[in-house]
């Protein structure tokens, strides 16, 4: 196998940009995302029944575009293969029983619809991002939603939003401390709410609900839109006046993690009102299923990502600790038809059914199926140990090179490594696979005339090595911060993986009693009981470093070269930039395009090249 072929997923992110053939006018007929009636590969079922009580949810959140399910082969691909509109079905037959039980049950989004799968990102030019997705959204029949980050970090979604997306649900599409600048009829310039501040309702069987929709302290989003901090929030005339009045229970969505984030100043806002109220949090953003109780009457749940879906069922009592049960589902068809009691003959919905032909349909009109060639094996961003330094970014620095001027200049080439969003999984590799491993705009900046003996030292700071380990660590930490309030999840996702790795040790000893079990989410929360509700293995991970940079060229110390990095880290590397050296400062004005690629279609371009 080619060196190149044995890269990491991580290596993969510089390493990507091969000249792309002209004569690759692949035939889509074998490659089409056609609809897994029932997975192609054996799935464990659920371990149990799911335990209704008089007060249902079901919660999906960070569906990033995840509509068409997960269709890799590559464990634990298939225990998310269900789609939309597999889901859509589950709604259906759910909300039939509901009706049977004679009990409520509200479905639920905490935002993030869109950056993630080519599906919402295959647009083509004068289309925004998510716009057809969301169509199939709201094709479901959801109570009340949240907005996320994703839907900010350009005015032309965030408008979308808030001009399409959120009239449709009648109030209930919620975005608390997000507001967005408009025209008003008369032409003036206007502060408003993208979505509603909050909203009450009365359920089926006549609770009192009352919701609000909070996005943490995010400060990556676009001109003309604002997010008020949570802190400030609970401090507002209207947040106050929303929560006076008690309902049955308080239902706060908002695109915020259950912990380390700032839930516990909207719970205790509202328990400073209302101290027996049950509360019932459904969070997200950090793609992780967690679970905790603030007090006795409470609950917090975070529901994963990229469909993944969860029931929550809560039971209400007077002035005494609520009981309730919640329970992480795999979204694959064995898991609905299971907890449904469906067959798989009988399962679909006609509304299911037009929702999978409506997305196919999209994915053809995307052209989604396009194969750039068969990647050789699975480049997972966490899965194997990583291969030796010396097998990183060998394709990139050739790459750039084509059509560029600065061909001729050496250059080191740094890039974050949660630039990849997902595994790159053996077998056809299309524009699908290609936008989901890699959705992001992002370009490629350089600043030339920098010695090699200063470029060098960029990487290793930026990954918090150095001789002033105490200074590095302080910033690190500041570093760290700013990218968690600017949108990045990684650090928090990989460090649940890396936790839930370590439990998994000890569950691989005793794997032959467990030979049944394939590879998935093994949850350790807060909350009573199981929450998983399929039993599995736990990933294995292993840690890459936050930034990661092409092979240092072999020329003297005092060359002059290009430092080359993707714009979404400009900012750290400038500062770190400044910190490694003193002879000059520099700023913004200093940095030039490198390329006219984008991020997004890099791997695509490595794939007709290396894989065909």
């Amino acid at each position: 196998m080619q060196l190149a072929l044995q890269l990491t997923l991580s290596a993969l992110a510089l390493s990507v940009l091969a000249c792309p053939g002209e004569d690759h006018a692949h035939a889509h007929a074998d490659h089409v995302h056609a609809k897994r009636l029932y997975p192609q590969v054996p799935l464990t079922p659920p371990s149990r029944p799911l335990v209704w009580s008089d007060f249902n949810i079901i919660h999906t959140t960070d569906s990033h575009g995840w509509l068409l399910g997960h269709q890799h082969l590559s464990f634990p691909e298939p225990n998310y293969s269900g789609d939309f509109g597999d889901f859509a079905s589950f709604v259906t037959h759910m909300k039939q029983i509901a009706l049977d039980k004679d009990v409520d049950l509200l479905l639920v989004d905490t935002g993030d619809l869109h950056d993630g799968t080519g599906l919402s990102d295959g647009y083509p030019p004068g289309q925004v991002d998510g716009h057809e997705t969301n169509n199939f959204i709201m094709d479901l029949p959801y109570d009340v939603l949240a907005i996320g980050n994703h839907e900010l970090y350009e005015y032309a979604d965030a408008y979308d939003t808030y001009k399409n997306f959120a009239p449709h649900w009648n109030g209930r599409y919620l975005s608390s401390n997000v507001n967005i600048t408009v025209y008003d009829d008369d032409g003036k310039v206007i502060d408003v709410p993208v979505g509603s501040r909050y909203t009450k309702f009365t359920t089926r069987k006549g609770r009192k609900i009352t919701s609000l929709g909070v996005l943490y302290d995010f400060t990556g989003n676009s001109e003309n839109t604002t997010v008020q901090t949570v802190a400030e929030m609970v401090k507002e005339h209207w947040f106050k006046e929303a929560i006076a009045e008690e309902p049955d229970v308080f239902v706060l969505l908002g695109h915020m993690p259950v912990r380390y984030d700032h839930w516990p100043a909207v719970y205790d806002a509202v328990r400073a009102v209302h101290p027996y109220t049950p509360i019932l949090i459904l969070g997200g953003h950090t793609h992780i299923r967690d679970c905790i109780q603030f007090d006795g009457r409470s609950m917090a749940l975070e529901s994963g990502r990229y469909m993944e879906t969860v029931g929550a069922n809560l039971d209400v009592s007077e002035h005494e600790n609520i009981t309730f049960t919640r329970r992480y589902l795999d979204a694959n068809r064995v898991t609905y038809e299971y907890h449904t009691g469906i067959s798989n003959q009988t399962y679909d919905t006609t509304q299911g059914q037009n929702i999978t032909r409506g997305l196919e349909e999209l994915a053809v009109a995307y052209d989604l199926s396009y194969l750039y060639g068969n990647a050789p094996q699975d480049y997972t961003l966490s899965r194997y140990a990583t291969h030796s330094s010396r097998a990183r970014m060998q394709v990139l620095p050739y790459s750039l090179s084509i059509n560029n001027t600065r061909a001729g200049v050496p250059n080191i080439i740094i890039v974050n490594s949660g630039e990849l969003r997902f595994d790159i999984l053996a077998g056809a590799f299309t524009k699908n696979d290609e936008l989901t491993a890699l959705p992001f705009l992002d370009a490629f900046l350089y600043i030339p005339n920098i010695t090699l003996g200063v470029a060098s030292e960029v990487l290793p700071a930026l990954n918090k090595a150095g001789a002033d380990e105490k200074k590095r660590d302080l910033s690190a930490v500041e570093r760290d911060a700013e990218r968690y309030a600017q949108g990045d999840v990684g650090m928090r996702y990989n460090a649940w993986l890396e936790e839930m790795s370590a439990r998994g040790a000890e569950m691989l000893q005793r794997r032959a009693e467990s030979k049944n079990l394939t590879l998935g989410y093994v949850t350790s929360d807060l909350c009573p009981g199981v929450g998983d509700d399929t039993p599995h293995i736990a990933l294995p991970y292993y840690s890459s470093p936050d930034f990661i940079g092409s092979n240092v060229p072999t020329v003297s110390n005092d060359t002059q070269i290009d430092l080359v990095f993707i714009n979404f880290i400009e900012d750290q590397l400038l500062e770190i930039l400044n910190e490694v050296q003193s002879d000059k400062t520099y700023t913004d004005d200093d940095v030039l395009s490198y390329s006219p690629l984008l991020a997004n279609v890099v791997l695509g371009y490595y794939a007709q090249k290396y894989w065909n």
